[in-house]
């Protein structure tokens, strides 16, 4: 017999683990020395690290390393070969630069490449540092580098707000994403300022300018801050994927992390609110989840909005926000919480009378019960749910008038049979057949008709079989028993085939979406330019939404509309629009809080590159708004189509390349 095994792997978690190791078995190894600014070390660190690979009998070499005049470091260059550098002309000035080519002859197993921020001299065959890096991984060959915090592109506003000085030279945060390793490179401010002062970072001209303008002692705590907490999310991240490779039950506290559930209610608002609380107090991230169960069809329109309106306001104050379809509120949450290493849970709890707790469940009382070592934080709301009466017929399948007319036969029918049978079949079975009507009539029309076989059949089956004959009166109290049975089954039948129908209606929907996604992606996969990129995204989005749409791309420092739906048109105030939100990389238009007055709504073509282009959508509906469903699949087309616009301009910059050399 087999064991059923409670520690599974996620299958979906180990695939992508194998997949990238079987990327990175060509590729070199990148090993970061992350810093939070010059003078830390990290030139220094990387050397150290380089003589013991190098005593271990690996073929270390320099491609480009930049000691600033400082003796301790000149000295690690002792004993590492060093590839000579290149020296491109540029506007009458001689510039050295690494020369790839070189390193690429080479190919020694490690490279030290300095700076990986930096932008090369014009003619080069690439504009930045970290692009010779990845085609010297490509090689197969390990690159050690370094890094400051502030050079992340991610970071850029926030470095530019705590210091005053916006930094030009940046990297994509994919490129530490991907980095095999990161090595953390940390001094604290006061020796680095003492550093400064000695004139071991910079000449002391140059280091009493620096302190002045960018190296005073609150942006080294800040930028400090920054690296250790960039450092920190990597290791959570390295975690959290061991614990989900392995299928290890979570969560491990090494750090905090809130999830807060969302709902159709107006509670949700205060709760993600209260989470976004919690997660400043305790410098945590968050989370805010919306369980979508099969009953989200029936929500009505104002609820559905709550949800999307909680969900915005989630990602507004900072947090990650995430749509689970699962059958049970409870279960999924605290499955999704295990797997991302969740410590604490925020939900919300309305003040229902106690009789329909008991009766439907309370997906409080179960996640507390069920949440293990997770803590649950409850948040009751102030005003009582009003008391209504249970409203069963939108769980149950629709009654169309026919349903009755047919109950009505069957029972005639049934009586018929078992007056032609019933010299020879006891009064016990011929209940069995009414029992049969009801199940029947529950299963094909729905409770109302259920109800009315199952009253039909207990006055049929006593006025023709129960004595007294033909007369509504029991003799026997036994068949009471079997009465309720009969309206008992069919209720219990009708609600379990409801829910049947549901769920497949919710799995149809599911498929739907997928089957879209995937037409999308064959279709993307065989565009080789903008322009039939643009059309096959707009031909899909009038296919499934009947929506206009734009495609923007960038020209000359304006939107330019490489595609838009037949005689539709963008005056000047929606191109100002789709430029805010191209400058800022945010969502803005129809449906949003921004700029909410525009006829559509604009999504950027986010990629590791920067914005790309945008996507511009006009729905039906004036004055309605865009539903969590078609936010969902809007997002997806608007990231199928970035990555194909990513892959359409790498394609053109290596065909240059090439043309350059």
């Amino acid at each position: 017999m087999a064991v059923p095994q409670k520690n599974r792997p996620d299958p979906d978690t180990l695939l992508a683990r194998v997949q990238g190791e079987e990327r990175q078995k060509s590729k070199g190894k990148l090993k970061i020395f992350l810093g939070y600014i010059a003078g830390v070390g990290k030139t220094y660190g990387m050397l150290t690290a380089a003589h013991l690979r190098k005593n271990e009998g690996i073929d270390v070499q320099i491609g480009y390393v930049e000691t600033h005049g400082r003796a301790e470091t000149e000295a690690l260059l002792e004993g590492l070969p060093i590839i000579q550098r290149k020296m491109v002309t540029y506007r009458e000035v001689t510039l050295p630069e690494m020369d790839l080519d070189a390193v690429l002859a080479i190919r020694p197993r490690l490279v030290l490449v300095d700076e990986l921020a930096h932008t090369n001299a014009p003619g080069s065959r690439h504009p930045k540092r970290y692009q010779d890096v990845e085609e010297i991984l490509d090689a197969g060959i390990d690159v050690y580098t370094t890094l400051n915090i502030q050079h992340l592109e991610s970071l850029n506003d926030v470095v530019a707000q705590i210091t005053g000085v916006t930094v030009r030279e940046t990297i994509p945060d994919r490129v530490i994403d991907e980095a095999t390793e990161i090595e953390l490179v940390d001094l604290a401010p006061a020796e680095l300022l003492q550093r400064l002062k000695e004139g071991k970072v910079y000449v002391p001209e140059m280091a009493a300018r620096a302190v002045e303008q960018f190296f005073n002692e609150g942006n080294l705590y800040a930028l400090r801050e920054l690296s250790l907490r960039r450092a920190a999310e990597r290791i959570d991240e390295q975690m959290l994927a061991y614990m989900q490779i392995r299928s290890i039950s979570g969560p491990w506290a090494a750090g905090e992390s809130i999830l807060v559930c969302v709902g159709p209610g107006p509670l949700s608002e205060r709760l993600v609110r209260t989470a976004r609380r919690q997660a400043d107090r305790m410098n945590a991230r968050w989370t805010a989840i919306y369980v979508e169960t099969p009953s989200h069809q029936r929500l009505q329109k104002e609820s559905k909005e709550q949800v999307w309106r909680s969900l915005q306001l989630a990602e507004r104050l900072g947090a990650k926000t995430a749509t689970v379809f699962g059958l049970n509120v409870a279960d999924t949450t605290i499955d999704y919480a295990r797997k991302h290493n969740i410590t604490k849970i925020i939900i919300g709890k309305t003040l229902r009378p106690r009789w329909q707790e008991f009766v439907f469940g309370s997906v409080v009382d179960q996640l507390i019960h069920d949440s293990g070592t997770i803590d649950v934080y409850v948040i009751s709301s102030s005003e009582k749910v009003p008391q209504k009466p249970v409203e069963l017929e939108p769980l149950l399948p629709a009654t169309p008038p026919r349903g009755f007319v047919n109950s009505l036969a069957l029972i005639i029918i049934i009586t018929l049979i078992g007056w032609l049978v019933k010299s020879i079949i006891s009064p016990v079975n011929l209940m069995m057949l009414y029992f049969l009507a009801v199940v029947i009539s529950a299963y094909r029309w729905g409770i109302r008709p259920m109800i009315m076989t199952a009253v039909l059949g207990i006055l049929a089956f006593d006025f023709a079989f129960i004595p007294p004959y033909f007369s509504f009166r029991v003799s026997d109290l036994e068949y009471l028993i079997s009465f309720t049975g009969l309206i008992g089954i069919g209720a219990l039948v009708s609600l379990l085939v409801a829910r049947v129908r549901e769920h497949a209606v919710a799995a149809q929907m599911r498929e739907n979406e997928t089957g879209t996604l995937y037409a999308l992606s064959q279709d993307l996969a065989t565009a080789v330019d903008t322009d039939s990129i643009s059309s096959v995204v707009g031909k899909h989005i009038n296919e499934i939404f009947r929506w206009e749409s734009a495609f923007l791309l960038p020209d000359n420092d304006q939107l330019v509309a490489h595609f838009a739906s037949p005689g539709f048109s963008l005056d000047a105030d929606e191109l100002a629009v789709a430029t805010w939100a191209f400058r800022h990389g945010a969502i803005a238009g129809y449906d949003t809080d921004t700029l909410h007055g525009s006829r559509l709504r604009y999504i950027p073509l986010q990629t590791a590159q920067g914005v790309l282009g945008i996507l511009g959508v006009k729905p039906v509906e004036p004055d309605g708004i865009i539903t969590h469903e078609q936010e969902r699949i809007l997002t997806a087309f608007a990231n199928q189509a970035a990555l194909a616009l990513e892959r359409v301009n790498l394609s053109r910059q290596m065909e240059k390349g090439k043309a350059d050399t």
